[in-house]
């Protein structure tokens, strides 16, 4: 099996025709000027060292070797090693609140990116591990099923915004209960609910969802984003979300809330600011949770090939060194063909 490793490297091969319409604009322009000095044959005549092929087989080499070098930033591999690995580690769903009060600015850059940052950087540390994503706000989705591809839940997380959701409100308790049903169906493995919100809920059904998931040995993690003090919700206009009566909309981080949810699911409550204190946090709580089998992971190596190009773009290289645009008058004393013809 062939492949590139960085085929986005391959768009530099562009470079190739734009250089050869400039070198072929370059003789036609240097051709031009000599016709205006004189006829062009006598011309040549006059300079009898200069080669319009030598300049020709020159650039040709120096391309031959750009294409190389730019295959050699691809990296081409082939061939694949099929190895797999036992995986030991958690099962966990991150229910991420998606509610237009998500997009508050009192943390940088607003709270659903900073939620997204949190949950990205989790997973580059849990590869081991499993991960659902639930969307949550007036209603609960499944954004991914639980899977072990952490390069698939990174570009879900990267599409999560609150224009997905039809409906508005944010009801953690439906986000639990949907978060429950999101595991596998494996028995002795270490089960955790990440819920990442402000708090506003409005259903009143978190805390009792939550101790449900507890019976059931599901962990609850509650990380609370935002400020106590509140913030305004910006849009798109460039102000401030307002009430129907006209009144400019102000979210708060219900603290509370958050804690009364933790605590009903056994887990732990963690205020999540501009600083990285938050991901450390929730890092060593996981971390807690016992590692047990959840299969074997098929791992494939590819063996690179970059090196034979790399050997070709030096030869062109020396080659361009050697051949040089003029011929090589100092060979013209030694005649290696006598003429014996009397």
């Amino acid at each position: 099996m062939f492949r590139f490793a960085n085929p986005e490297y391959l768009y530099f091969l562009i470079a190739v025709p734009v250089l050869l319409l400039f070198f072929l604009h370059e003789i036609y322009s240097r051709k031009k000027k000599l016709q205006r000095i004189g006829d062009v044959s006598l011309l040549e005549g006059l300079m009898p060292d200069v080669s319009v092929k030598r300049r020709i087989l020159k650039f040709v080499l120096v391309i031959f070797a750009l294409i190389c070098l730019i295959i050699v930033l691809a990296r081409p591999q082939m061939g694949m090693n099929v190895d797999s690995k036992e995986r030991n580690g958690i099962e966990m769903v991150v229910a991420l609140d998606v509610s237009n009060s998500m997009m508050a600015t009192d943390v940088s850059p607003h709270r659903m990116d900073k939620a997204k940052m949190l949950v990205s950087n989790i997973a580059d540390k849990m590869t081991n591990d499993k991960i659902a994503l639930v969307v949550f706000a007036g209603q609960a989705f499944i954004q991914l099923p639980i899977t072990s591809d952490f390069v698939s839940a990174k570009m879900f997380l990267d599409a999560i915004s609150p224009n997905m959701m039809p409906s508005q409100g944010t009801n953690i308790g439906e986000a639990i209960h949907l978060s429950m049903s999101s595991f596998t169906n494996q028995e002795n493995v270490q089960r955790a609910i990440i819920v990442i919100t402000d708090g506003e809920d409005q259903a009143d059904e978190a805390e009792e969802a939550a101790a449900e998931a507890a019976k059931k040995g599901i962990h609850i993690y509650v990380l609370g984003i935002g400020s106590p003090k509140g913030a305004t919700i910006p849009v798109a206009n460039g102000g401030a979300l307002r009430d129907k009566e006209g009144n400019i909309v102000i979210t708060k981080l219900n603290e509370d809330m958050c804690n009364k949810i933790a605590t009903a699911g056994h887990g732990a409550y963690i205020h999540v600011d501009n600083s990285n204190i938050a991901q450390e946090r929730l890092y060593y709580e996981l971390n807690k949770l016992e590692k047990t089998a959840l299969g074997k992971t098929v791992y494939s190596d590819y063996a690179e090939q970059f090196q034979i190009f790399a050997f070709m773009a030096l030869v062109f290289l020396i080659l361009d060194i050697i051949v040089l645009e003029r011929k090589m008058g100092y060979f013209k004393r030694y005649k290696f063909f006598r003429n014996y013809a009397k």
